[in-house]
């Protein structure tokens, strides 16, 4: 019971510290969430699954 009651604690201020990064950050955007702008996930310059831009069309390099 104790190692549910701390694992919860752990989870809820994860959420916290994501929510509160969210609400100050401009735009409410993370930046950087492409996956064809990290180098060690695209090693071959596909374009990314979620937005389907190449490397070099994406904004934030």
């Amino acid at each position: 019971m104790k190692l549910l009651l701390i694992t919860l604690a752990l989870l809820g201020l994860g959420i916290a510290g994501l929510s509160i990064k969210l609400w100050a950050k401009k735009d409410g955007k993370f930046a950087g969430t492409c996956a064809s702008q990290n180098p060690h996930l695209n090693k071959n310059g596909e374009a990314c699954g979620y937005c389907g831009k190449l490397p070099d069309q994406c904004e934030n390099k």
